[in-house]
């Protein structure tokens, strides 16, 4: 638009261009309102169709194009398994190294690494069905003295005391969390050796150094609250879910909660031969997830591929014909300048860029509203049977935000400088 503008602001105040620009957004947004397909979402099945379809549409030019229809199927699971909502932090992704990526796996719950452990952790189980969840802020191991403590005693009893002393507070913290019926123990702080093995020896599952965002999913999920003491543990502060596992994923070993009651959460475990691609992998399904939501949100389509742009191109010049002024010379500058996706689309495939638009605007002009590009076979194609599809609200958000952005660069009417900014003094000590 900006370019468009400059050709013509030689000749015409800005305010007329911005009012024109204005005048043609609000055009535009008006014809995508009345062409946009809404789709049918009290069918499910229809529902999942298009919604795999948007993501499809998102990883075709993508890494994982190949295995497009794979990773579809998992971010609409994804997606489907949030509340009305559709809070994105309740996707959760984790990467693991090795495999192939055809491995990677939804989990319907919370899952995270298994954190650091001390000795006797094995002991514990493995496996737990409806089990109580306790997160907690508490360290749970004996601290070393500062090294300025000062501590002066008179016999070796009075030294023992302070020491049993130290041992009662531990013991009585982890009979207070046996007490409340936990099974599943969950810290952000560390919890010791002497701590592991007490649980372990009472069929009791322990995680420290939880990292807080995990924490906070599996608090949000399971339900309950993190405490920062033990001595007054309710029901209400513990969460529960339907089974807990901790399973091995390549060379790691992962706890996963499934079945939590209080909130629909996932979490994508991700597979791949080295971490460069595994990380490109989750750039691309984190925009799929959001085409996703989006749809989800708003049921409403249109074409894609350069199909909307041509269209909008084309009702635009026909609508600047029935306005007389230099307003009609600018809103055919931003019809034309529409056209520029298309034809970057085809700068970016390598095809002939003249030859392509010249194609689209036939079709158009025949009334083909939905054909746009074909990479595949290097054509043009209906791209709403080819299910190239974007959610409306995108195409309106951009056009809005392109308008916008323009018409403030239009609105300044003057650019002041400091001549004397880069100005040195002549007798000016070196370094200053």
């Amino acid at each position: 638009y900006q370019r468009r503008a400059r050709e013509a602001v030689v000749s015409t105040q800005s305010t007329g261009i911005i009012r024109s620009f204005r005048k043609a957004t609000a055009f535009a947004l008006k014809k995508i309102q009345e062409i946009q397909v809404t789709v049918k979402s009290d069918d499910p099945e229809e529902l999942r169709q298009l919604l795999k379809k948007c993501a499809s549409t998102s990883m075709c030019s993508k890494l994982i194009a190949y295995n497009k229809d794979f990773f579809s199927d998992m971010v609409v699971d994804a997606v489907m398994c949030l509340d009305t909502y559709l809070p994105l932090n309740m996707i959760g992704i984790k990467k693991v190294t090795g495999g192939s990526v055809t491995d990677s796996k939804l989990v319907k719950g919370v899952a995270f690494k298994k954190t650091f452990s001390y000795a006797g952790f094995e002991m514990q189980p493995k496996t737990y069905n409806q089990p109580k969840v306790l997160s907690l802020n508490i360290e749970l191991e004996l601290k070393a003295e500062r090294d300025n403590a000062e501590c002066r005693i008179d016999n070796v009893e009075e030294y023992q005391k302070i020491v049993d002393a130290e041992w009662n507070i531990l013991y009585d913290k982890l009979d207070l969390m046996v007490a409340s019926g936990a099974k599943i123990i969950l810290s952000k702080l560390p919890i010791g050796d002497v701590a592991t093995q007490y649980f372990a020896d009472r069929d009791i599952f322990c995680a420290g150094r939880v990292t807080q965002e995990d924490l906070n999913r599996t608090v949000k999920a399971c339900g309950g609250t993190i405490l920062t003491t033990v001595n007054d543990i309710r029901e209400a502060d513990m969460g529960q879910c339907d089974l807990f596992e901790e399973v091995q994923i390549g060379n790691d070993r992962y706890n996963l909660f499934t079945g939590c009651p209080k909130a629909k959460t996932c979490t994508l475990i991700l597979r791949g031969g080295a971490e460069q691609f595994i990380d490109e992998t989750e750039r691309s399904l984190h925009d799929a997830i959001m085409i996703v939501r989006r749809a989800l949100k708003n049921d409403s389509i249109v074409a894609g591929g350069g199909a909307i742009e041509m269209e909008l191109s084309k009702e635009l010049r026909n609508y600047a014909k029935t306005i007389h002024g230099k307003e009609q010379l600018l809103i055919t500058a931003y019809a034309k300048a529409l056209e520029i996706i298309p034809r970057q689309l085809c700068d970016n495939a390598g095809f002939d860029a003249t030859t392509i638009l010249n194609k689209l605007r036939q079709k158009h002009a025949q009334g083909a509203k939905w054909m746009g590009m074909d990479i595949t076979s290097e054509d043009i194609a209906d791209n709403f049977e080819a299910c190239v599809w974007e959610p409306s609200i995108v195409k309106k958000n951009a056009l809005t935000a392109a308008c916008e952005a323009c018409c403030t660069i239009l609105s300044i009417d003057e650019t002041v400088k400091n001549p004397n900014s880069n100005y040195k003094a002549p007798n000016a000590m070196p370094g200053m």
